[in-house]
């Protein structure tokens, strides 16, 4: 069995873009799980779900015909045979993701789904709870993270690349409030997995990191 990779952090810290150029690098899958969860939430939306219905939120998952794409830009996330990536990426998919994240019916699905597609491993797989509840057993574990400040300023010109209008104030108070609502939900709350190795992106480059990721990972 190919090796697993899990890889955990707050929102901003570049895990994003780490796991998928380390999924290259390594030629891996590259599993983005947060993107699951938006596309979860958008649709929750679209069909006007009860988001206090564990049973109707857990149905809507089960028939949900989610696929992921991977190419040169990331991934592309397609509910049946229409493209959302640009629709789940706001502010409001966010933090609807994140509400319905913390749903147990919700999480039993996603989840069954996660590992029905790491099975036979070989995947990078991204998100708030790989190393922790999804793949416990995975081979290497990382956390990703970095300070508040450098976190919401990526997010600031990431989110002013794609022509939106805001202030650097308003992304770092989303994301404080992000960063609190996983942190503290009571099901799989966002943290460090005991084993998982923690690297600070704080003032580190992408490529910086994934050297340090291959090396750590080669001498495991």
């Amino acid at each position: 069995m190919k090796s697993v990779i899990a890889i955990d952090g707050p929102a901003g810290a570049g895990k994003s873009t780490i796991a998928r150029i380390l999924a290259d690098r390594l030629g891996l899958l590259y599993l983005d799980t947060g993107a699951m969860y938006r596309a979860a939430a958008f649709q929750a939306k679209r069909k006007k779900i009860n988001l206090n219905s564990g049973k109707d939120l857990n149905r809507m998952c089960k028939n949900l015909d989610l696929e992921l794409k991977t190419n040169h830009d990331g991934v592309k996330v397609f509910l049946g045979n229409e493209d959302i990536t640009s629709l789940i990426r706001s502010p409001e998919m966010d933090m609807l993701a994140s509400r319905i994240s913390a749903v147990q019916e919700v999480r039993d699905a996603m989840t069954a789904l996660q590992r029905k597609i790491g099975a036979s491993g070989g995947i990078v797989a991204e998100g708030r709870d790989m190393g922790t509840v999804v793949f416990p057993d995975a081979e290497h574990k990382l956390f990703i993270t970095a300070s508040l400040e450098i976190r919401a300023e990526r997010r600031y010109r990431e989110r002013l690349g794609r022509g939106e209008t805001l202030s650097r104030e308003d992304v770092k108070m989303e994301l404080r409030k992000r960063d609190e609502q996983d942190r503290t939900r009571p099901l799989a709350p966002l943290r460090p997995a005991d084993d998982a190795m923690i690297i600070d992106t704080t003032s580190l480059g992408v490529e910086q990191v994934i050297e340090e990721i291959v090396i750590k990972i080669g001498n495991g």
